[in-house]
C-alpha cells in the first residue's frame, strides 16, 4: 500500500518531494507543477526516471508505470534504456509514415532545389519539364519506396522507341531522384532505374545506341583545330581563355563555365570534378598538360568569386553563349562547343594507338559493363595524362599536320 492517496495528491501545493514508496515519489515545483519520479538503483548506480505529470498521469497510473519499470529491473533491464529503444522505434515508425506521405514529385522538386544552384534557368526548367511530361503522370503521386521496376518501365516503355534519347534522360533523372530518396531514408534496396545490369536487360540497347548516333554536334576537323587555337591565344578575353580550356581538356561546356578554383591542383596538374558536377554523377579527374597549367595560371582571379570565369547573372558565371558568340565572331559559325569533344576523339582514333577505353575515358565516357567495371576500376589516369599531353602538343602546332601514329 502506498503512502499517498488521490485526494492528497490533488491538494498538495507546498513545493517538495513526497514519497509514495518503492522509489515512486511526487515532486511539487514552486510553480505548482506536479510530476512523478521513479528512483531506482542498477549495478550500484542510482538513477531517476520521469513518469509524467499530474493530473495527466494519475496516482493509480503512476503506480502501474512504476511497477512495470520495477519488473524490467528484476530482469536486469534498465528502464531508461528500454524507454530510449522504444522511443527510437517510434521515431522510425513516424519516419516510415512520413515517407509514405512524401511523394515522388515532391522528392524530385526537393532534389532540383538542392542541386540547381549551378544550373541555368533554362536547364532547370527543362529538367523539371521532362519529368512533368513523362514521369509525374505515372509515378508522381507514389511514395519513393513504392516505385520499383514495373513503375519505371511504365514511364519509359511508351517513349523508348520513339524518343529514346529523351527517355534515357528521364531514366537518369529518376535514378538520381531515387538515389537521393534512399540517402534520405525514404526507400531501401537497389535502384530500379539503374541501366547497367538492370534496365539494359529489359529495354532495347540497340535503340539507345542509335539515339547516341543521332545526337550530332557540328565539329571542326581535328586537322584545323591548331589554327583555331593559335587565334584564340591572341586574345586574353575570358571567353577565349574558357574556349582554350574547353578544347585542351576535352571537357563539356558546363564543366568549364562552372569551374571552381578549388577544383584545380596545379602542383599535381589535375582538375578534380565532384560527382554533382558530372553528367553521369561520378567524380572525375582530368590530367592537365603543362600548357593547361600555364593557361589556368594566367586567368585573373576575381576577389569574392569561387569561379574561374565569373559573370553577372544569377548563376554567377560566364554567360552560356559566351564561347559560341566568340566563335561566331571569328567566323566559326558552323561548329558547336560540344563538337570539340568529337574533334579530340577523331584525332585520338586516327592519330594515336591508345586503346579505345582510354580515349573514351578521357571524355568521361566509361563504356565498360557492370561486370567488367567491377574488376577493372582504373580510371587510366597515367595513360590519359600521356594522351592529353600529346593532344596539347598537337594543338600547339601553328599549322595543321597529321600526327604520326605511334608504334606499339
Amino acid at each position: 500500500m502506498g503512502k499517498l492517496n488521490p485526494k492528497q495528491v490533488e491538494n498538495l501545493t507546498e513545493p517538495g518531494t513526497y514519497e509514495d514508496g518503492d522509489g515512486l515519489r511526487l515532486v511539487v515545483k514552486p510553480t505548482g507543477r506536479k510530476s512523478w519520479l521513479l528512483r531506482y538503483q542498477l549495478a550500484g548506480r542510482r538513477r531517476e526516471m520521469g513518469l509524467g505529470s499530474f493530473p495527466e498521469v494519475s496516482l493509480k497510473k503512476a503506480r502501474l508505470e512504476a511497477s512495470a519499470k520495477r519488473s524490467l529491473l528484476s530482469n536486469g533491464i534498465d528502464p531508461l534504456a528500454a524507454r530510449d529503444i522504444e522511443r527510437a522505434a517510434q521515431r522510425e515508425a513516424q519516419k516510415a509514415s512520413e515517407a509514405k506521405q512524401l511523394k515522388f514529385e515532391a522528392i524530385a522538386k526537393d532534389y532540383c532545389d538542392a542541386h540547381s544552384a549551378s544550373w541555368s534557368d533554362k536547364w532547370r526548367k527543362g529538367w523539371l519539364r521532362k519529368l512533368e511530361l513523362y514521369a509525374f503522370e505515372h509515378i508522381g503521386r507514389l511514395p519513393a519506396d513504392e516505385i520499383d521496376t514495373p513503375q519505371v518501365l511504365k514511364v519509359l516503355q511508351p517513349i523508348w522507341q520513339t524518343k529514346t534519347r529523351t527517355a534515357d534522360e528521364v531514366r537518369g533523372q529518376i535514378e538520381q531522384i531515387l538515389d537521393a530518396a534512399k540517402a534520405r531514408g525514404l526507400r531501401q534496396g537497389e535502384n530500379p532505374a539503374r541501366w547497367r545490369g538492370h534496365l539494359d536487360n529489359l529495354l532495347s540497347r540497340a535503340e539507345k545506341k542509335k539515339a547516341r548516333k543521332r545526337e550530332h554536334f557540328e565539329a571542326l576537323r581535328w586537322q584545323d583545330v591548331p589554327a583555331l587555337m593559335a587565334k584564340l591565344r591572341a586574345s586574353t578575353a575570358p571567353a577565349s581563355l574558357a574556349a582554350q580550356l574547353l578544347i585542351m581538356t576535352g571537357a563539356r561546356a558546363h564543366m568549364v563555365r562552372f569551374a571552381h578554383w578549388d577544383e584545380f591542383d596545379l602542383n599535381a596538374a589535375t582538375w578534380s570534378l565532384p560527382e554533382e558536377r558530372m553528367k553521369m554523377r561520378v567524380a572525375f579527374v582530368i590530367p592537365l598538360p603543362d600548357q593547361v597549367v600555364e593557361l589556368v595560371q594566367s586567368i585573373p582571379r576575381e576577389s569574392g568569386s569561387p569561379f574561374l570565369f565569373p559573370g553577372q547573372g544569377k548563376t554567377g558565371v560566364m554567360h552560356a553563349n559566351a564561347i559560341r558568340t566568340l566563335l561566331h565572331g571569328m567566323d566559326y559559325k558552323h561548329i558547336t562547343r560540344h563538337g570539340f569533344r568529337s574533334s579530340f576523339r577523331d584525332w585520338a582514333g586516327e592519330s594515336t594507338n591508345y586503346p579505345r577505353e582510354v580515349c573514351e575515358m578521357a571524355l568521361a565516357h566509361d563504356e565498360r559493363g557492370q561486370t567488367e567495371g567491377a574488376y577493372s576500376r582504373s580510371d587510366f589516369l597515367d595513360k590519359r595524362r600521356a594522351l592529353m599531353i600529346e593532344w596539347a602538343n598537337f594543338l600547339s602546332k601553328t599549322q595543321a599536320q597529321p600526327a604520326v601514329k605511334r608504334e606499339e
